[in-house]
């Protein structure tokens, strides 16, 4: 099978992360788990930056960049990855536990609230936050 491209990943991740009910995207480096790229409702930190400039509006700040949400309920994107990087790590060795010639391919974690879809690849982590489709 020929390998994509960055572009084509670019347009796939772009694809994805339009599909209803995907709140975020994520992709992470496998060796370390660094974040590559993430899109959606995640915040890029954790912290606000005090120093940075926002456009004037006069609509209330705290709604700017949570597309509505509030922001008590997103993780920023560098501890979700921290987060996922633990839990693959977990998976990996109950797997390895199991079978030592076997991989993971898919993992699945569903809540209340979301789904996360997080597929390894030999070099990036791919993770999908989508909304919890009704029972």
């Amino acid at each position: 099978m020929a390998q994509n491209t960055p572009d084509e990943h670019l347009a796939l991740l772009t694809r994805l992360s339009q599909k209803p009910g995907v709140q975020s995207t994520l992709v992470l480096s496998r060796d370390t788990g660094a974040i590559v790229r993430t899109s959606g409702l995640i915040s890029k930190s954790s912290a606000a930056n005090p120093n940075s400039t926002l456009p004037a509006s006069n609509e209330p700040a705290s709604d700017n960049y949570t597309n509505g949400k509030k922001e008590s309920g997103m993780q920023s994107a560098e501890d979700v990855a921290s987060m996922v990087w633990s839990f693959i790590s977990a998976a990996g060795s109950l797997v390895e536990g199991l079978d030592k010639e076997d991989e993971i391919k898919l993992l699945r974690l569903r809540t209340k609230k979301n789904e996360l879809v997080i597929v390894p690849d030999p070099r990036f982590i791919l993770v999908v936050v989508h909304d919890t489709p009704p029972a």
